[in-house]
């Protein structure tokens, strides 16, 4: 096959092929190709909003999160005169609270960059990119999107530090089938969400302060829940963030709560969570798998709630280089 960029011998030589591999001169053959990158998505277990810089920079944040079988797709292509044309494609709308921007833009940049960068670098990158867009959120999703899998993820500063959860199959397993994950169809922009929190937090508000202690408190116990492969402790840490996140504002949860908190005092369903920021988008119902589902499916049913097939994505940035003849 032809490479896809090859350099010079003098033109009185015999060409080589091989030669043309190592660096110098002028003489160069370009070869069209095309890079695609899919990527996956996230839910977030536990631990969201303490991985914003406004947060993590003055104290430690902390997010366990999970890469799920939803992709974004981004497709760079050169033709022969080397020029580029890029698109994406989504399993996911925007506005799902399951990081899609954030995957848009791990997709975009490790198409573009080569393949020479770490899934952790192409992560900063997509960070920075958006942070330049005015972006205010956190670095979980990028860290999820390259990463993939299950990651314990630590956030001090602009330090982010990765450690992959390997539960049994067992446990995946039952998570896998327990958590139902539903797309309420409610939409809404990240950014909007938080800019309130974060305008109350720098203006001192004790009540969302203590909240987002809570929440990173509540990381750590999801983590023991995970080592110790404790499906109560589990469900307990679900429930105790969702309770957390009614201090940063009672609107995230309100398209949800009143419907499912029943449930779960009824023992239905063992916890819920709202897998963003909230106000909408992907909610996570943990069943109890003693009881059937039928309650949930008719509160899905009766609000128009969408149910998403899903399972655990294991690999972050998936990149193919194909070479056109």
């Amino acid at each position: 096959m032809t490479p896809s960029l090859l350099r010079d011998k003098h033109p009185n030589q015999p060409f080589d092929l091989n030669a043309t591999l190592h660096e110098g001169g002028n003489y160069r053959v370009f070869m069209a190709k095309t890079v695609t990158v899919r990527v996956p998505v996230r839910i977030d277990l536990a631990g969201g909003w303490t991985d914003v810089p406004a947060y993590c920079s003055t104290a430690t944040g902390e997010v366990i999160n999970l890469a799920i079988n939803r992709y974004i797709t981004a497709e760079m292509h050169i033709d022969d005169e080397r020029k580029i044309s890029v698109k994406y494609s989504s399993d996911m709308p925007i506005g799902s609270g399951l990081g899609t921007s954030a995957a848009m833009n791990v997709a975009l940049l490790s198409a573009i960059s080569g393949d020479d960068r770490t899934p952790e670098e192409i992560a900063e990158l997509a960070f920075q990119f958006e942070a330049l867009l005015g972006n205010t959120g956190g670095r979980q999703d990028q860290w999820a999107s390259a990463l993939g899998g299950m990651q314990h993820l630590v956030f001090e500063g602009d330090s982010v530090t990765s450690t992959p959860l390997n539960p049994s199959p067992e446990f995946l397993s039952w998570i896998e089938s327990n958590l139902v994950l539903f797309d309420s169809g409610i939409t809404h922009v990240s950014g909007d969400l938080h800019e309130g929190v974060w305008s109350k937090f720098n203006d001192g508000d004790g009540t969302v302060e203590d909240g987002l202690h809570r929440i990173r408190h509540i990381t750590g116990e999801m983590l023991e829940a995970i080592e110790h492969e404790s499906r109560d402790h589990f469900a307990l840490s679900m429930y105790r963030g969702s309770w957390s996140v009614n201090m940063l504002g009672k609107e995230f949860n309100a398209p949800f709560e009143k419907y499912l908190k029943p449930l779960q005092l009824g023992y239905s369903i063992m916890s819920w969570k709202v897998m963003g920021a909230g106000g909408g988008g992907v909610v996570g119902i943990l069943l109890n798998h003693e009881n059937d589902r039928k309650e949930v499916d008719e509160i899905a049913e009766k609000l128009g709630w969408s149910e998403l097939e899903w399972a655990i994505e294991h690999q972050g940035i998936q990149r193919e280089v194909n070479l056109h003849e």
